[in-house]
C-alpha cells in the first residue's frame, strides 16, 4: 500500500527573466491573478488536496513571499477599527491552510537543484512538487488527481498535457504508453528536445509526485539544458529504472512566468469573479467594439 501524500514542495526561486522588468523587484510568484498572488493559488491547491506541510523554496529578493504568508497586524487593526473585522479571518486563512516553511536556494542552479533543497523537509516521504510558474484551475485539484494515482500504482506521477510541436521543444517529451483513460506508463523523457528527438506530444506541465529516491539521483545529476540541474533529467533515470505514471490532468493551466499567460489568467479569472466579473465583461465588450 502506498503512503498518503501530505508534503509538498513549491520551487519559487527562479529569476523570472521572461517577466522583466517587473520581475527585477517583484517576485513573479507574487504577480496577481485578480486580487491574489499566483503562489497563493498553489498553496490553496495543495491544501485542498490533503497536503498538510509545504516547503517554499525561495531566493534573494523574494521576502515578499514570506511576508504574504504571515499575519498583518497593521492591516488587521485598521480593518477592525473600520468595522470590517470579518475580513481579518479571511486574511489569516491563507497563512493557516497548511504548515508553511521556507528555505533559500542560494544559487540559481535549476529546478532539480531547488527540489534537492527539500531533502531534509521531505525525509523519507513521497511528496508533491508544484512548479511556481504553473497555475491550474480545475474541479478536482491537480495534486489530488495525481495523489490518487500514486496511491493506486505506487510510482512517481507526472502531470502532463498534449503540447503543440512548436512549444514542446521548450518543455520535454515523454515515451508514454496508454494504460487507462488519459493515464500513461512513462519509460523515458527528454528535456527541451530538438525537433528530431520528440517522442510524443505529451509534456510535463507543472505538477509531479516523487518518491524520496529522487534525491539520490539528483545528487549525481550533472547540469543539463541551460547549464542547470534539470529535474526532468533525474526523473528520466527513475522512468528508465522502474517507469512512472503520467496523468493528462483535468484543468486549465496558465504559465504565470510569461506575459501572455499572466494576461490570459487575469482576463479569464476576472470574468469569473463574483465581485467584478459582470462589470468587467461589460467593459471588455465595449472595449472590443472600439478597437
Amino acid at each position: 500500500m502506498s503512503d498518503i501524500i501530505t508534503k509538498a514542495v513549491i520551487p519559487a526561486a527562479g529569476l523570472g527573466t521572461r517577466m522583466l522588468p517587473i520581475a527585477r523587484t517583484v517576485p513573479k510568484e507574487m504577480l496577481p491573478i485578480v486580487d491574489k498572488p499566483a503562489i497563493s493559488y498553489l498553496v490553496e491547491e495543495a491544501a485542498a488536496s490533503g497536503i498538510t506541510d509545504i516547503l517554499i523554496v525561495t531566493g534573494r529578493n523574494k521576502s515578499a513571499i514570506e511576508d504574504y504568508f504571515d499575519y498583518s497586524p497593521e492591516y488587521e487593526e485598521k480593518l477592525i477599527s473600520a468595522g470590517k473585522g470579518s475580513l481579518v479571518k479571511e486574511l489569516r486563512s491563507v497563512c493557516t491552510k497548511a504548515n508553511i516553511c521556507f528555505i533559500r536556494q542560494l544559487e540559481p542552479k535549476g529546478l532539480g537543484h531547488a527540489v534537492y533543497k527539500a531533502k531534509a523537509f521531505t525525509e523519507d516521504s513521497p511528496f508533491a512538487v508544484l512548479y511556481g510558474d504553473d497555475i491550474i484551475f480545475s474541479q478536482t485539484p491537480v495534486v489530488r488527481q495525481l495523489a490518487d494515482l500514486y496511491e493506486k500504482y505506487n510510482l512517481g506521477v507526472l502531470g502532463v498535457k498534449h503540447v503543440p510541436k512548436a512549444q514542446i521543444m521548450r518543455y520535454c517529451t515523454l515515451d508514454a504508453t496508454p494504460v487507462g483513460e488519459k493515464i500513461y506508463k512513462v519509460t523515458d523523457m527528454i528535456e527541451k528536445p530538438a525537433e528530431d528527438q520528440i517522442i510524443t506530444d505529451l509534456a510535463i506541465l507543472g505538477r509531479t509526485i516523487l518518491k524520496p529516491e529522487i534525491f539520490d539521483v539528483l545528487e549525481n545529476t550533472p547540469p543539463g539544458a541551460g547549464g542547470e540541474i534539470q529535474l526532468t533529467d533525474a526523473m528520466k533515470v527513475i522512468a528508465n529504472r522502474q517507469s512512472m505514471i503520467a496523468c493528462d490532468f483535468e484543468g486549465v493551466r496558465y504559465d504565470m512566468g510569461s506575459k501572455l499567460g499572466f494576461l490570459t489568467a487575469n482576463v479569464e479569472q476576472g470574468l469569473r469573479s463574483k465581485e467584478v466579473g459582470e462589470e468587467f465583461r461589460k467593459y471588455l465588450k465595449n472595449l472590443v467594439g472600439t478597437l
